[in-house]
C-alpha cells in the first residue's frame, strides 16, 4: 500500500498543503479530504506545497481538478511548488503549467498571493 499524507497549515490567509509520499488512486481521497475541508472553511486561496511528493499518478492530478473551478470561483487560486523534477514532469506531460502557477518556492507563491491582495 502507497504511503501519502497531507499536511495543513495556515500563513494568514493562504492555507498551505503539505504533500508527502505516493499520491495515486488509493490515497487521493485523502489530499480530497483536505480540499473539501478547505472549501467548507472558505480557505480559497491554497498552496501546495509539493516538496515531500515522491509520486503523483493521473488520479492524483484529477484531485487537483476537481477543485479548481470551484476556487477560482470563490475568487481564489490553487498554486503548486516545490516540485521535485520527477512530479513537475508529470504535471508538464498533462498541461497543467498553462492551468496553474506553480512555482519553484513556497515564498514565491505567497508572495504572488499577498501582491494580488494589494
Amino acid at each position: 500500500m502507497s504511503e501519502f499524507n497531507v499536511q495543513q497549515r495556515e500563513h494568514g490567509e493562504i492555507s498551505v498543503l503539505d504533500l508527502k509520499g505516493y499520491l495515486d488512486a488509493h490515497t487521493a481521497p485523502k489530499l480530497e479530504d483536505a480540499f473539501q475541508d478547505l472549501l467548507a472553511a472558505a480557505r480559497f486561496n491554497i498552496i501546495v506545497n509539493c516538496r515531500d511528493l515522491s509520486y503523483i499518478s493521473s488520479a492524483g492530478l484529477g484531485v487537483f481538478m476537481a477543485f479548481i473551478e470551484e476556487v477560482r470561483k470563490n475568487e481564489g487560486d490553487i498554486k503548486l511548488t516545490n516540485m521535485t523534477p520527477k512530479v513537475f514532469n508529470v504535471f508538464d506531460l498533462l498541461g497543467f503549467p498553462l492551468l496553474y502557477d506553480i512555482t519553484n518556492e513556497e515564498a514565491e507563491a505567497i508572495r504572488k498571493f499577498t501582491e494580488k491582495r494589494k
